[in-house]
């Protein structure tokens, strides 16, 4: 049996969707509708719309596509999804987590609104942090290191001192790209390096140090 794994961090920067919300029928219902617009595969597309605003994903998969286009693409859809919370629970272990750093400097650091946050992390149960980067805070989206070094800045912390939280390919590259050490929640998250991987929440342990900062326990 693999011994549990501890890694300690000052600050922890905290994904939203699929990493503390499971919100994939909300995102799946959304780009199945969006992909049936253009004339898409929706489980094609479906491969590629984690982690990234959605104007970026668009960008992406329709590159010779007017910008313009994608943009108030990407704001309807951002009203569907706020709209739309059937469905949105917490990623199991995640109300237990968000207690137990309720005094560990932390920050969410997302690809979604404002507004879309706040519903998701409402409808789940779970509280928003103080601090959190979201699209409007950003001129680049993930997997662009921009959102994960402002939250380390605006927490006070150098990027090293960070723990990054992430399901996404762009979410673990921004990461990474950002010099932080990344924990990859979820069995989609594993394929992309992270310094370590979980299946949920359940399986972390907090343990807050005196002199600041955080251990985390990592169960096999």
């Amino acid at each position: 049996m693999t011994a549990t794994r501890t890694l300690t961090a000052r600050a922890l920067l905290l994904d939203m969707d699929s990493t503390l919300v499971n919100s994939e029928a909300v995102v799946e219902r959304c780009w199945r509708r969006w992909a049936a617009e253009q004339g898409m595969d929706a489980d094609e597309v479906l491969k590629v719309v984690h982690g990234r605003q959605g104007w970026a994903t668009m960008a992406a998969l329709l590159p010779d596509r007017p910008m313009e286009q994608n943009l108030a693409d990407n704001r309807r859809m951002l009203e569907q999804e706020t709209a739309d919370t059937d469905g949105v629970v917490p990623v199991p272990g995640a109300p237990v987590f968000m207690t137990a750093i309720a005094a560990v400097p932390h920050a969410l650091v997302t690809s979604a609104s404002v507004p879309l946050a706040e519903a998701r992390m409402g409808a789940a149960g779970l509280p928003m942090p103080g601090v959190r980067i979201t699209a409007e805070s950003v001129s680049a989206s993930k997997p662009d290191p921009e959102g994960f070094l402002k939250g380390a800045a605006e927490l006070g912390f150098a990027p090293e001192d960070c723990l990054v939280f992430e399901d996404s390919e762009a979410g673990i590259r921004a990461g990474q790209a950002a010099g932080m050490r990344v924990v990859g929640v979820g069995e989609r998250a594993a394929a992309f390096g992270p310094a370590v991987q979980v299946d949920d929440l359940t399986q972390l342990r907090v343990e807050p140090l005196p002199e600041g900062g955080v251990r985390l326990h990592i169960a096999p």
